[in-house]
């Protein structure tokens, strides 16, 4: 275990949080604002990369694509809002959980139909490709550093939106009491539907940043749908900052665990019983992590206002 590799892998650990929490904060905000239990919100980070690969095979210009999947993702979001989750926000979470989960299964067998099985991917614009030299011999990557600067340039501007704007004051206000906000005259079904496009759009874009990196193919949201939800219970439902400080702490916690537990586990365990313990511990440990949050702070460690 060397300096080097530990600076590889807190990056690494960053990466995946700022990911992460493109992915949390849209949903954080739904289930806040709306109390809306939305499983189909990983499908949106899908349809984000499988976006770009579309519209990069038309432009063959990253950023082009980058923009066109954005607003495409938007687009999507909200006619998904329209068609479908605006009719289940009266219901209760059950029939909103299984109503998208089906969700779920029609948009990747679409999906399929669409692109195929098969994993697509398109290239790292040339002006992030090469790397930053870390030291003798060695560097990392300039994309995803660009990912986390991003990520984290991403997450400045929706603070400032949801705590400087009338808009981000009345999502604020949604989130710690909806049916007051609706009484004093706001149209709660367009906050619902400005929220809900915006979650989307954000998932979207955490999509377009890892298609260069990893392999755009059906379901590829699933797993970082889980992930988001462990992010919003540990940070607080409806909390941005929570959300944010949530997903670091997730990312950094997975990455150098898988990295470096069977090594910990070495120092007083056989060989070949570390092998076996180590990857079994590191899976487990954001799920540890979130248990021990909710033991001592059952709402989270930054939960919304009123919660």
């Amino acid at each position: 275990m060397t300096a080097t590799l530990v600076a590889v892998q807190v990056l690494n650990g960053l990466q995946l949080g700022v990911l992460l929490f493109l992915v949390a904060a849209g949903l954080t905000l739904v289930f806040g604002v709306m109390d809306f239990i939305n499983l189909a919100h990983g499908v949106q980070y899908m349809l984000g990369a499988y976006l770009a690969v579309t519209f990069y095979s038309l432009t063959g210009n990253f950023f082009a694509a980058l923009v066109l999947a954005l607003l495409a993702a938007l687009a999507f979001g909200l006619v998904l809002e329209f068609l479908v989750f605006r009719h289940l926000y009266d219901r209760d979470h059950l029939d909103q959980v299984l109503a998208t989960f089906g969700v779920i299964l029609f948009l990747n067998e679409g999906v399929r139909i669409v692109w195929g099985a098969a994993p697509l991917s398109y290239p790292i614009p040339e002006l992030l490709q090469g790397t930053i030299p870390m030291m003798e011999g060695f560097g990392y990557p300039i994309y995803r550093v660009a990912m986390i600067v991003a990520g984290l340039a991403t997450a400045v501007l929706l603070w400032a939106i949801v705590t400087r704007t009338r808009v981000g004051m009345l999502v604020r206000a949604g989130a710690t009491n909806p049916r007051m906000v609706s009484a004093l005259g706001v149209d709660i079904r367009r906050l619902f539907m400005i929220v809900f496009g915006f979650g989307a759009m954000l998932a979207g874009f955490a999509g377009i940043m890892a298609g260069p990196i990893l392999s755009v193919e059906p379901g590829m949201g699933d797993s970082v749908l889980i992930l988001a939800f462990v992010v919003i219970v540990i940070g607080g439902i409806g909390s941005i900052r929570g959300a944010f400080v949530s997903a670091l702490l997730i990312g950094l916690v997975d990455t150098l665990g898988r990295s470096f537990m069977t090594d910990i586990f070495k120092a007083f365990l056989a060989p070949a019983a570390a092998n076996q313990v180590g990857p079994a511990i590191a899976s487990m440990l954001i799920y540890l992590l979130m248990a021990g949050v909710l033991f001592f702070r059952p709402s989270g460690l930054f939960p919304a206002a009123g919660r």
